[in-house]
């Protein structure tokens, strides 16, 4: 079977060598949830263990939905997003306007259950928005 990531179409492989620093450990396939197991209140670690949902209710439709990518996609790209200072502030002023920030943690999980969609709403709408250049920009003739 010819098993590629979905984000970046490498081929990908199942034979060891996971997460070393060599072509076949970045190469290595890996399972992602597209939403964390977590805010279902499921984990992996703690098989049988229910803690409280995130979500009440699931805002995506993609309980248990999952992708292969290779290890350097999945582990260094989803799970490690360069968010730098200014972005932070700039999402931090996006809370504070849909009033999701907090000055002392609630008893339940409805306003970080907001940020995450939010940040969601975020990726979405600069996805977005790229696509929309580069539908628009024209290659110049030589």
């Amino acid at each position: 079977m010819d098993e590629r990531c979905a984000i970046c179409g490498c081929r990908l492989h199942r034979s060891g060598e996971y997460a070393k620093p060599t072509k076949q450990g970045r190469s290595h396939a890996t399972r992602h949830h597209y939403v964390a197991e977590r805010f279902f209140g499921r984990s992996a670690n703690r098989m049988g263990t229910l803690t409280e949902r995130v979500f009440a209710e699931w805002p995506w439709n993609k309980e248990k939905h999952a992708e292969i990518f290779c290890y350097e996609c999945h582990e260094l790209l989803l799970h490690n997003p360069v968010l730098l200072p200014e972005d932070v502030k700039r999402f931090s002023a996006l809370v504070r306007k849909r009033g999701l920030f907090e000055d002392e943690k609630p008893d339940d999980y409805a306003r970080i259950a907001g940020r995450i969609t939010l940040f969601h709403e975020v990726i979405e709408r600069g996805l977005f928005a790229l696509e929309k250049e580069e539908r628009e920009w024209v290659q110049p003739t030589i």
